[in-house]
């Protein structure tokens, strides 16, 4: 990757990644304190905004604010060290992974948040595999380590134990819990003193560094405690692996750094380490082209849609299209073409700072732009100047859990049919019609996910709704032979349903009966997932 210097062009400035976590490992509170230590705000929500301003900049949904969770994808642009970072703050809780798997598409890179007392947990495991799956980049930060922690040793061997990547430390932490003291970095032989953030505090302070073999150090650690730290430092240079870049950028090492998010320790060595190792935009398969890829360096501009994001704007029924930018020099008012063939002009495109957003003038390789539109422009379309290209397609996959949707007021059968087909096109549920009778059924991951869009038809659509048990248990997406199909259907007709593509599905009572039906029906194929495409 070119380094960004006075000739670099713009889109070696950018910096992409995602934030990834198991819930309650402190993802949103780390995104808050980069967004303050890099200037980007003057509050962190968890810190020390009062009254209506105490709530995350990144999680701005209403249901977020009062639950305390981040159930959407977030993005956020700061920047540091003369680079341009992208944030992209993925939802913590599972019932949600589908829109963190693509928000991590748009992504160049991560950071992998653990709790320094569990170490690696199951959700943290799943998303690893997500970012594998795309060679992605993990830098990995141990949060709260104010609490008592897990041996530091016994944290990098989980890393390498259940996530197969060589977990390389840069520093090594003095203590945990009441005993924490700071940290060593490992390679510029110095301690990084740990201080409660002071009310006192207008801005993040840089914390202070002193030498490990001078004198001040005694007036911080005592004899033990030095020796007990230049023991665990020894023993990591010796017996862990030294940070590799390439072995970093290709997904195999990650490294390592300590902290507290909450107490603002540690964030402004992460904001170093992402400046100097995370990777700029890197070059995206695509079909259509006249090459096999969409490189940074390219002239047309082109760029898929990861997330569609619906009444961000409470006072506006707005629908905003998330894009990555792949190639190409943007510039507000151009017109792109889906790969579908619909012409888009892209007059008022938004730079976002969570719900907070401005125009952009520009955009380059490696920037997320909003795209607004009334319903144009799904997850998975890719827009470029020609209309040629296509992006590696996005996936649904097949729910599991489905709810009927029944309507208080039958009258209103129009407006729930918009409000559940928009939700839908975010990506974050997906919505089947029966084909006899009518009927809407909500596919989700989770229970928690029926609950928000429960939530958000009542708030943002003004419709009372039940989401109730529904016969089915299990949908499959279904292809063959036309006649074959046909047949099949015909002889089904009261579980045959149409996703919001048109695409049909197979809605089964058991995941049993998907596998007998199978074996009766052997010229149908059963799918758990299809690439989303308008």
């Amino acid at each position: 990757m070119t380094s960004p210097t006075n000739v670099s062009p713009e889109w070696a400035r950018r910096r992409t990644f995602a934030i990834i976590s198991h819930p309650d490992a402190g993802k949103t509170t780390l995104t808050e304190n980069i967004l303050l230590s890099a200037g980007a705000i003057r509050l962190a929500g968890q810190v020390k905004a009062r009254g209506e301003n105490r709530r995350t900049q990144s999680d701005w949904m209403k249901i977020e604010r009062e639950r305390g969770i981040s159930v959407s994808a977030s993005v956020m642009t700061y920047e540091y060290g003369g680079l341009l970072f992208n944030l992209l703050d993925t939802p913590g809780h599972e019932d949600f992974s589908e829109d963190t798997y693509r928000t991590l598409t748009a992504a160049d890179s991560a950071i992998m948040v653990l709790d320094a007392a569990k170490g690696v947990e199951p959700r943290t495991l799943k998303l690893v595999e997500v970012c594998r799956l795309r060679d992605i980049p993990i830098l990995t930060f141990i949060n709260k380590m104010d609490r008592e922690a897990m041996d530091p040793s016994e944290l990098l061997d989980d890393i390498q134990d259940k996530l197969a990547l060589d977990a390389a430390p840069m520093q090594w932490p003095s203590g945990s819990g009441n005993r924490f003291k700071g940290v060593a970095d490992l390679e510029r032989d110095e301690f990084v003193v740990y201080r409660r953030p002071s009310a006192d505090d207008d801005e993040p302070v840089r914390s202070q560094r002193v030498s490990l073999s001078g004198n001040e150090i005694a007036s911080i650690l005592n004899e033990a405690e030095l020796a007990e730290l230049r023991e665990g430092a020894d023993l990591a240079r010796e017996v862990c692996p030294s940070f590799n870049l390439q072995s970093y950028r290709e997904g195999h090492m990650t490294p390592v750094y300590f902290g507290s998010a909450l107490r603002q320790f540690g964030i402004f060595e992460l904001l170093e380490a992402l400046k100097q190792v995370a990777p700029g935009p890197e070059a995206q398969p695509a079909t259509g082209g006249a090459t096999p890829e969409l490189t940074p360096d390219g002239k047309e501009v082109a760029g898929f849609v990861f997330k569609v994001q619906a009444n961000m704007d409470p006072n506006h029924r707005d629908r905003v299209a998330f894009m990555r930018l792949c190639s190409g020099t943007f510039k507000r008012g151009m017109k792109l073409k889906t790969d579908s063939g619909k012409l888009l002009t892209v007059s008022s495109p938004i730079m976002f700072f969570a719900q907070d957003r401005e125009l952009a003038e520009e955009a380059y390789a490696g920037d997320v732009i909003g795209v607004p539109n009334h319903g144009a422009l799904r997850v998975g379309d890719t827009l470029s100047e020609s209309g040629r290209w296509r992006v590696a397609g996005i996936p649904n996959f097949a729910p599991e859990l489905l709810r009927r949707a029944r309507l208080k007021d039958p009258l209103k059968a129009k407006h729930l049919k918009k409000a559940l087909e928009s939700l839908a096109e975010e990506g974050v549920t997906q919505l089947f019609r029966l084909q006899v009778g009518g009927d809407f059924v909500v596919g989700a991951v989770g229970a928690l996910q029926i609950d928000v869009m429960a939530e958000r038809v009542a708030a943002e659509y003004n419709l009372e709704v039940t989401f109730e048990p529904s016969p089915y248990d299990t949908a499959r997406w279904i292809t063959g032979d036309r006649d074959k199909l046909d047949a099949f259907i015909d002889r089904h007709k009261s579980a045959i349903a149409e996703d919001i593509d048109g695409a049909l599905v197979f809605m089964a009572k058991s995941a049993w009966e998907v596998s007998y039906t199978a074996e009766k029906f052997p010229d149908i194929a059963f799918h758990k997932a299809k690439e989303r495409r308008a």
